[in-house]
């Protein structure tokens, strides 16, 4: 797995698969999935990920079963 971060976009990285193909994408909120043609997630892009991490974080601190609020 393998992490890279954009600070002028703003946008979190997460590759999967460091050798995957990807075939398709799928759109949610912040986060994008791109998908092999076999339908394994090789890329995960988070949008906004300074907003969603700082928000996981306040969750997490507080310890409380709060749901995360995703933009």
């Amino acid at each position: 797995m393998k992490m890279s971060y954009d600070r002028a976009e703003d946008i979190l990285m997460i590759e999967t698969v460091p050798e995957g193909t990807i075939d398709h994408a799928e759109h949610t909120g912040p986060f994008i999935a791109h998908f092999s043609e076999e339908g394994q997630l090789v890329l995960l892009e988070i949008l906004d990920a300074s907003e969603f991490l700082s928000s996981l974080i306040k969750v997490a601190v507080r310890g409380q079963d709060q749901p995360l609020i995703v933009g």
